[in-house]
């Protein structure tokens, strides 16, 4: 089936957000217009970043489940490609490298076919040990740890974090939860962008005390703590996106801004150390593909471990 039937509580969300993106977008154009001397330049930044990634996780959750898999694996595979061209690898680990991308397939075809057990050690143990072979057998020893270091981290950033986002397409039907895994991805995503956004906007209104000011000088105390109450209390009322008791969503929504915050800060350190702005220039005028998801790198696996032990107790 190419366009799978959405429960009403999917189309609701959806058309919500969608809403909301253009009632935003609508206020910056008339604010821009009637106040030409404001600068809104960030803002409007992240709204339009926000309007292409809502499109296109809409786009990966209408579509059947096999081209959503694809379409989330070349998300991984264009993350994977920003972080390895900024961290400068040695010519000796381009065999390592291409047995990386190749591993991308195959974490995806795994989540398709729904082999937990065989998904959830493939990079973090398989490829974690075989990765440091393939690297020892070209005898280059000089900067050897840090390229194993680079290399595993970079995988597990780029792949494994973000291919639980797949995963949750695979979840099994629960009775009485008619809004499946799409829900669950769409809660998600949701999610960790408003966060994103709440934060700056609370840091931006009320922002004093820096949290992380030689990582990230515009994170502030009031920004993350003012992001993380929004987001928890919006993630409660969009609870039927998800199978979830409300403590339980509540718990999640919270440890969702948490670790989306820690995906954020992590990135703008590796960019920090390496002297760049953005992870590459593949979204014009908004920085690289990783600019915009580094957060969902954090939260995809920390809400599918969660949502997995807490309701999907007997797989």
């Amino acid at each position: 089936m190419l366009f799978p039937t959405q429960s009403e509580e999917v189309i609701l969300t959806i058309s919500i957000i969608l809403i909301t993106l253009a009632i935003v977008s609508a206020v910056l154009f008339t604010i821009k217009k009637i106040f030409p001397e404001k600068n809104l330049k960030e803002l409007e930044n992240r709204t339009k970043s926000w309007w292409i990634m809502i499109l296109i996780f809409i786009f990966a959750i209408f579509i059947n489940n096999l081209a959503s898999y694809i379409c989330l694996g070349l998300l991984s595979f264009f993350a994977f490609r920003e972080l390895y061209s900024v961290l400068h690898f040695r010519q000796s680990d381009r065999s390592a490298l291409l047995l990386a991308f190749l591993a991308i397939p195959i974490q995806y075809t795994l989540a398709y076919i729904k082999w937990y057990g065989a998904y959830i050690i493939f990079i973090p143990v398989c490829m974690f040990l075989l990765l440091p072979s393939v690297l020892v057998i070209k005898q280059d020893t000089h900067r050897i740890t840090k390229s194993i270091a680079m290399l595993q981290w970079t995988l597990m950033l780029s792949v494994f974090g973000l291919s639980h986002l797949a995963f949750l397409l695979s979840m099994p039907k629960i009775e009485g939860f008619s809004s499946g895994g799409h829900g669950l991805l769409l809660f998600l995503v949701f999610l960790t962008e408003i966060n994103d956004v709440m934060q700056f906007l609370w840091g931006k209104t009320l922002g004093r005390h820096k949290i992380l000011p030689n990582v990230s000088p515009n994170k502030t105390w009031e920004g993350f703590i003012g992001g993380l109450i929004s987001t928890t209390a919006i993630g409660y009322f969009l609870r039927f996106l998800t199978p979830l008791e409300p403590g339980y969503v509540i718990l999640t929504s919270a440890l969702i801004a948490i670790s989306g915050f820690s995906g954020d800060v992590v990135l703008s350190a590796i960019k920090r150390d390496k002297g760049i702005k953005d992870m590459s220039d593949t979204i014009p005028g908004h920085g690289g593909i990783f600019d915009r998801i580094d957060s969902l790198s954090f939260t995809a696996p920390m809400f599918f471990h969660l949502v997995y032990y807490i309701a999907y107790p007997h797989l």
